[in-house]
């Protein structure tokens, strides 16, 4: 039977580029994920009746409860069927994975991505549509506009169903199907890449670590890495998923997976090194003695893309978010492809993904992908990285240097100031907004800019126009600096400061030496200092 419970709106319910993300207690607040995930059906419209619908999410502590609450909400919906990863876990492109090979409606991620988890920490729920990515920004706005005038939401009377049995049971008359969380996802990887190449590797006394964070990747890597691909037991660190992820940060930077960085930094290293985050979007990428962008990644990636299976036929473009580095561009120009430069935000590479535009994509936030599902994806980028050293014979340092002598090397850094009061930093960039027309023909710091903007992208797969998606200032000789706001924060806001040098012949130098007046000039231009008080980054990645 179907019981409606009145409610009233609240008024912070306004999704970001990765859904709506708030502290665990926000959540807990009486009818608070219940209205939001009453606005996200309301918003799908009577299409939803009969249709099957995905959840699943990364572990974090309030995923099964919610998990709980949104079946029954589902089936007083009239969804027909709900699929649930056991346990209540689905990594963000598994969850992908799943809905498209279901041909489902959609699905419910809940994760809070890379940010901490626990009673005190971070929680989210987003909506990903039947292409397996997170959805436009016309569902995202309808999604909020049903947020602030909502009155009610729907569920039924029933009790918590078994999470962790796999198999069919009924809630109000809908079927709920509890479903292996890594079997399909792990034959999708087996499809794309020459696992008998890398299996040959390390039968041969290639090595790796692999640090799962405490997170989602922890049962997937273990049955991929450890169980298919025969690599040691021990190999996938931190592999349980916990609700707190073992109090650290589920963020794959140099920061937070410093333990990985400095084992592969030891002069007994293994071969190669990697992790990724909470909710298994993201990726590190580290060999022995040599650290590897996620910007340098992408490019690396592409370029030699075609020594996987699933890639052997070439690429149909690649796109990257507008504040990564531009290294991907120059392999896509020596390619013959096209190079595609996007707001930040999945969303806009699953329109080129759909349309045939893009085979690869990334940002450099350490996400990377490809057409195989609409999100991007840790574990498939370290496959790719695996089967790319396993046909090559090459380290990760000799495809780095390789590369680089190829196609010059892009020197980056990103500066995050965390945590910034919300006021401050929107004068910040107010500031730089209303001076952008006079910064051309100023020098900072000894560099003269050339041009600055604020980027704007006009999708060419339906000539949508996205505005205000960063502050641009490039630099004569090709260096430039990028200002955005962060939208995956879920108190005050971060600041984001994206530094970049193209060099064609300085390959070996480090990189915060390359980049010293780049710095020095972001600051006198945005002034960073006067207006956060801050006087250096939180996190350099």
């Amino acid at each position: 039977m179907i019981k409606t419970v009145a409610t009233e709106p609240y008024l912070d319910q306004k999704p970001g580029t990765s859904g709506l993300r708030k502290k665990v207690r926000v959540f807990q607040q009486p009818n608070y994920a219940e209205n939001f995930v009453q606005s996200v059906f309301d918003a799908l419209g009577d299409e939803k009746t009969r249709q099957t619908l995905v959840i699943g999410g990364d572990g974090r502590f309030l995923n099964r409860e919610v998990i709980q609450v949104a079946i029954r909400m589902a089936a007083a919906n009239g969804f027909a069927r709900v699929v649930v990863g056991q346990g209540g876990i689905l990594s963000t492109p598994a969850a992908s994975n799943v809905i498209r090979q279901r041909k489902a409606m959609g699905g419910l991620v809940l994760s809070a991505s890379h940010n901490p988890g626990g009673p005190g920490e971070d929680f989210g729920i987003k909506y990903n549509i039947s292409n397996g990515g997170p959805a436009p920004e016309k569902v995202t706005d309808a999604i909020h506009a049903n947020t602030r005038t909502i009155n009610r939401w729907l569920t039924v009377e029933a009790d918590d169903i078994d999470l962790d049995t796999l198999g069919e049971v009924t809630v109000g008359g809908m079927t709920v199907e509890v479903i292996d969380s890594v079997t399909d996802y792990a034959a999708l990887m087996e499809s794309l890449f020459d696992f008998a190449a890398i299996r040959a590797a390390v039968a041969g006394g290639f090595t790796m670590s692999f640090d799962a964070m405490s997170a989602v990747t922890g049962p997937y890597a273990t049955e991929i890495l450890e169980n298919r691909l025969g690599f040691a037991k021990g190999t996938v660190r931190n592999g349980t998923p916990l609700p707190d992820f073992g109090g650290h940060h589920p963020d794959p930077n140099l920061v937070h997976a410093k333990e990985l960085y400095d084992r592969m930094m030891a002069s007994d290293a293994p071969d190669f090194g990697a992790a990724s985050d909470g909710d298994g979007d993201r990726n590190l990428i580290i060999g022995r003695g040599r650290f590897i962008t996620p910007s340098d990644s992408l490019a690396m990636l592409a370029a030699n893309a075609h020594l996987a299976p699933a890639y052997a036929g070439g690429l149909k473009g690649i796109a990257r978010s507008m504040p990564t580095s531009a290294a991907a561009d120059r392999v896509a120009e020596k390619l013959g492809i096209p190079a595609y430069e996007t707001p930040t935000g999945w969303k806009f590479f699953g329109n080129l993904l759909d349309a045939g535009m893009a085979t690869i994509c990334g940002e450099e936030s350490a996400g990377t992908g490809s057409d195989h599902v609409r999100e991007k994806d840790g574990l498939w980028a370290v496959l790719l990285w695996l089967n790319i050293l396993a046909v090559s014979g090459k380290s990760v340092d000799q495809i780095a240097r390789d590369h680089w002598a190829t196609y010059g090397r892009n020197y980056y850094a990103r500066h995050d100031y965390e945590g910034v009061e919300s006021e401050r930093a929107d004068a910040l960039m107010a500031d730089l907004r209303g001076k952008l027309a006079s910064l051309p023909g100023e020098r900072f710091a000894g560099l003269t800019v050339e041009t600055a903007d604020d980027f704007a992208y006009t999708d060419p797969t339906d000539q949508s126009v996205s505005r205000n998606q960063g502050i641009r200032v490039l630099f004569e000789g090709g260096s430039r600096v990028v200002f955005r706001l962060s939208g995956t924060g879920t108190s005050g806001a971060t600041l984001r400061v994206y530094l970049e040098r193209y060099s064609a012949d300085q390959l070996d130098r480090e990189t915060p030496d390359m980049l010293a007046d780049i710095i020095a000039a972001a600051d006198e231009i945005a002034g960073i200092t006067r207006h956060t008080g801050r006087t250096e980054p939180d996190v350099v990645t």
